[in-house]
This record gives structure tokens, C-alpha cells and sequence, in this order.
């Protein structure tokens, strides 16, 4: 790769272009289990699954699929939260050359009609009450052939495994369910118990689809990306390039970010499982208790998170009291860091968080703040190996940008998408001449570090002024007594569009509209300031945690039309 201004930056070891692996999915956790067969793999509550023991898990239900018709190019919709199954049945999928469709476990019926069928999905793994609550009354819409039924309590050891259906039951809606079996409706664990780990050999290449993962269809209806094993796995390697000085067949991944979601897919599964590490699985990311729990328990070594992720453990009262210091690398993504989260959690642990950048589109990641090298706080860091970036003009889309100067993100590399399925106008839109199209707005410094100051569509303007919704939110998150803040455009005669801040204060804390507005002051321009400040005692979320602002500007603006 040709020299940029950010290789000055990397730390020492790691290199500019890598010498890659060509290694399948799959292949993966083949030499994992060949190297680490009796080592923990994955941990659930109180069960764990060794190396060995996973790859026969995986070996049978492959059989078991290829016997209901999955083959290459087939399309498998997984639909379930972290737990065995769903690495099981991710790993099963690849085995036999077909793509995993995973889908949110929250997902409304339309959703997953729109999303499967789309797809093509013939067949679906999800959990029993997911399939009674939301997919048996649509079936007849749905193309799938065959259903397979996880339950929740099927991984667990004893005596959980008995406890577990009594408090899954009282739920609400309750979290599991009784499913009647069929020719076409089969049960997870049974259907691997009878079956032989004897998968049909096949020929899977690296540019074959691995997972058509849905962006989330913030701006219109969701497109799938089309990300090939070459994808995966060279992005796989340039995490594993930044993270020096991890052992292999050693170290503890926490598995709390969701694995429907691409961050949770290469961070905290696909990473791990490269390096022969133990999985640590969390089915709720909003499950803080867990979270801890599993950190101290199993003296867990590397967490990737979001920034509420990080805020939650802060916020856990007592959290100063317990041991964290076996964290020896976090990474942070999906959304804004605050420096004040940061630097509070690096306080608690002793570790170090590496801020970074990715899409779904990319595999995800493109950025990251060096893991012990020089970083910048508020940065996403600089451009992984063998990943180029440049900033470009807004409006023109060509015309590169001087150093210092915003403008829309363009990126090139071998984690880039293969194209949106079935989209080839889309798939234009967002890839010209090699470079994807990222729609985030940034800026780079002379030393190679980019800042990410928004999304193209969720750039205010107000009196002809670009104001950056990020921005405000840092500078009122600095605030000692803001928890959360989440800024939009709001309609105005005047100016066009006004800046609208909605604010969470933190337990026992205080503020006023005017005193945060005061605080806006002392480090924003007078036409970013705010003109509205509403208090609320939370923010819409994603599953992922990332604040929903187009949730505020509908409910901005169906509160606008309903006074007139």
C-alpha cells in the first residue's frame, strides 16, 4: 500500500499491509479445535462448550441442515441472542457454503417478513417463543421450508437447566414457550442429538457470500450487504494485527454486544474465535449485572462495547470496590465516546480503551485508535491496515478536501462489501471507482487521525450553517451532571432548521435549561448552541444501544403537527 500520513501514526509492530491468512469461516474453527480442542469456547451461565465439543455441535447440525436442503448459496435466517446456538447454527451455515440472514430477536413480524423474504431464507433458526410469538401467524407469507426451535434452558447445566423454564415462564412476554414439532418444525437440541457430525464436504471460496447483513434502514427500507468470507476474515486479521501482545489459545472475550449486529459478528465472535480464545456469551446487552458478574468471574481480558456499555459500568453503584483490572484491552464503537466515559472506565480497570470506526458495509472495521501507541481522545483513530481513506466534498463527491477541513468519508479496502443483494442501483450509489460512499462526515489532522462530526443526514442546517449533532452532544455530556444527550434539527421560519438537545441527567444531579446553555457557551459557536433543551428520563435506544435520533424527530415533529 501506498504511504499515508497515518502510518507515522500505527504503533510500533504493526505493519501498513498485512501478509493475509486466506483462511475461510469455517476453516477457523477447524484449526481452533485441531489447536485448542480442550479449551473453553463458549460459556453460558454455568455450562461451557470446549473447542472440540463445539466443532461436533457445529459438524452435526450442518448434517442436519444439508439433510433439509441447505446447500451453497442457500440463505439461513438466525434469530436468536447471544447464546451457544446462535454460534452454532452461525458456524453450521458456513459449513455448508450457505449465508447467514441474522436477524434481531426484537424485530416486529413486518420486519421479519420484509427481511426474509427478501433474502430468500428457507430456512430459520430462533428461539421457541420468538417463532409462537411473531413468525408462526406470518408463515404463510414466508418462503422458509423448515424452522428449527432453540430454547433457552437447552445449553444450561444442571441445576439451571431445571430453574430456568419456572423464571423464563414469569417473564414479560415470557422467554420461552412450547412449540409442537412437525415435518417442517424441528427442535435444536434434538435434531443435533440424532444426527451424525458427518457434513457434506464443500468448496467454499473466499469471495463467496458469508452474511447478508441488514443495515439497520434508518433512511428507508434495509438492504442486506453482501459480506464474502474474504471480507470477514481479512477484517478478522486487521483486528488481530492492531492488538498486539494478545496470547493466542488465552485470553477471555466478554460476548456482550449482540450478534445480528456486525460489531458483535467480528469483534467479539469472529475475533475470539481466530485467535482460540473463551467466549464469555451475554443475551442482554442491557444486562449490566451480567455483565460485571462475567468480567470478575471469569477474569475476562478483552471487552468490545458500546460507549453506554462503558457508561453503565461506570454508573454501577459499588463498581469501585470490585476487581476489573484482568481488562487488558476494550475496544469502543457504533457511537460517539465522551472523553469523561472514557477516562472513568480506564480509571476503574487500568485499561485502555482503543476508539474506533466501522459500518456494516466494512466488515465493520476501518479505524482505530492504536492499542498502546498514540491516541487521540475524541478521534476514531486512524485507518487500519491496508485501508485507505480520503475526505471529500459534500456536494461534488470528488473533490478531496484539505487537511482540517469536513467532508463526507470515502474508504477502500478488503473489508468493503461485496454490494447490497439484490440493489445493483444501490451497490452504484455507494461504491464509485473503489471507494465506498460512507455518508459520515469527518475530518482528518496532519498526523492521520480522523474525527467523526456526523451523518450527512443528520446535519443541521441552521441559517446556512452545517452544525453537527456529535458536537453538541460531547460538549453537554462534558457536563458533570448530564448522563446522556441527544441533539436534532427542529423546523424554523427563520433559520430553517434550530438546534433541538434532549438531555438525561444523572441520579441525584441537577441542571437547568439555562445552565446548560451557559455550558454551550463556553465552547461552541453561537449558531451550534441550542435553542431548545428538553429533560427526559431516557433516550430511544437500539438493540445495540446506539440513541435513535429519528425517533426524537418523529416524535418532534408528530408533537409539532398535533398543536397546529
Amino acid at each position: 500500500m501506498e504511504k499515508r500520513r497515518w502510518h507515522k501514526s500505527y504503533e510500533k509492530g504493526v505493519p501498513a499491509s498485512l501478509s493475509y491468512d486466506e483462511i475461510t469461516l469455517p476453516q477457523m474453527l477447524v484449526r481452533a479445535a485441531a489447536n485448542y480442542g480442550d479449551r473453553p469456547a463458549l460459556t453460558f451461565q454455568n455450562a461451557t462448550l470446549t473447542y472440540g465439543a463445539f466443532k461436533e455441535q457445529v459438524d452435526r447440525l450442518a448434517t442436519a441442515l444439508a439433510e433439509l436442503g441447505v446447500a451453497p448459496g442457500s440463505r439461513v435466517a438466525i434469530q436468536m441472542p447471544n447464546l451457544p446456538q446462535t454460534v452454532i447454527a452461525i458456524f453450521a451455515t458456513l459449513r455448508l457454503g450457505a449465508s447467514t440472514v441474522l436477524t434481531n430477536p426484537l424485530y416486529t413480524a413486518p420486519e421479519i417478513e420484509h427481511q426474509w423474504n427478501d433474502a430468500g431464507v428457507t430456512v430459520a433458526l430462533l428461539m421457541d417463543f420468538l417463532y409462537e410469538g411473531r413468525v408462526k401467524p406470518i408463515r404463510e407469507r414466508l418462503g422458509v421450508h423448515h424452522y428449527i426451535v432453540a430454547s433457552i434452558p437447552e445449553y444450561l447445566g444442571f441445576p439451571l437447566n431445571f430453574l430456568a423454564p419456572l423464571k423464563l415462564k414469569k417473564t414479560t412476554p415470557p422467554m420461552i414457550a412450547k412449540v409442537e414439532e412437525g415435518p417442517t418444525v424441528h427442535r435444536f437440541r434434538k435434531l443435533i442429538r440424532r444426527t451424525a457430525p458427518h457434513p457434506p464436504p464443500v468448496d467454499i471460496g473466499l469471495d463467496d457470500v458469508a452474511m447478508l447483513q441488514y443495515t439497520g434502514g434508518t433512511t428507508g427500507v434495509s438492504k442486506g450487504a453482501m459480506l464474502t468470507h474474504r471480507n470477514l476474515s481479512y477484517n478478522t486479521q486487521q483486528v488481530g494485527a492492531w492488538g498486539t501482545g494478545l496470547e493466542d489459545g488465552i485470553e477471555t472475550w466478554l460476548g456482550c454486544l449482540p450478534y445480528f449486529h456486525i460489531y458483535g459478528i467480528t469483534l467479539s465472535m469472529l475475533f475470539p474465535i481466530y485467535k482460540g480464545g473463551h467466549i464469555v456469551l451475554i443475551p442482554n446487552p442491557r444486562d449490566v449485572d451480567a455483565m460485571i458478574k462475567a468480567i470478575v468471574k471469569h477474569r475476562v481480558s478483552l471487552l468490545p462495547a458500546v460507549p453506554a456499555m462503558y457508561n453503565a459500568i461506570n454508573q454501577k453503584p459499588g463498581v469501585d470496590q470490585l476487581d476489573l483490572s484482568c481488562i487488558k484491552m476494550c475496544n469502543s464503537g457504533s457511537a460517539p465516546l465522551p472523553v469523561e466515559v472514557m477516562e472513568r472506565f480506564e480509571k476503574l480497570t487500568g485499561a485502555r480503551i482503543a476508539e474506533g470506526f466501522g459500518l456494516t458495509e466494512t466488515s465493520p472495521v476501518t479505524h482505530s485508535n492504536p492499542f498502546h501507541g498514540t491516541r487521540k481522545k475524541g478521534s476514531v483513530g486512524v485507518p487500519v491496515s491496508d485501508t485507505d481513506a480520503k475526505i471529500v466534498d459534500m456536494d461534488d463527491g470528488v473533490t478531496e478536501m484539505p487537511v482540517g477541513e469536513e467532508g463526507e468519508l470515502l474508504l477502500r479496502g478488503p473489508q468493503i462489501m461485496k454490494g447490497y443483494w439484490k440493489r445493483p442501483e444501490a451497490t452504484a450509489e455507494a461504491i464509485k471507482d473503489g471507494w465506498f460512499y460512507s455518508g459520515d462526515l469527518a475530518v482528518m489532522d496532519e498526523d492521520g487521525f480522523f474525527r467523526i462530526v456526523g451523518r450527512k443526514k443528520d446535519m443541521i442546517i441552521c441559517s446556512g450553517y452545517n452544525v453537527y449533532p456529535d458536537e453538541i452532544d460531547r460538549v453537554l455530556m462534558s457536563h458533570d451532571s448530564v448522563l446522556e444527550a441527544a441533539t436534532i434539527g427542529v423546523p424554523d421560519e427563520k433559520r430553517g432548521e434550530t438546534v433541538k438537545s434532549f438531555v438525561v441527567l444523572k441520579p441525584a444531579h441537577d441542571a437547568t435549561a439555562d445552565e446548560l446553555i451557559a455550558h454551550c457557551r463556553e465552547s461552541l459557536a453561537a449558531y451550534k448552541i441550542p435553542r431548545q433543551i428538553a429533560f427526559r428520563d431516557s433516550l430511544p435506544k437500539s438493540t445495540v444501544l446506539k440513541i435513535l435520533r429519528r425517533e426524537l424527530r418523529d416524535e418532534e415533529l408528530a408533537a409539532r403537527e398535533a398543536a397546529g
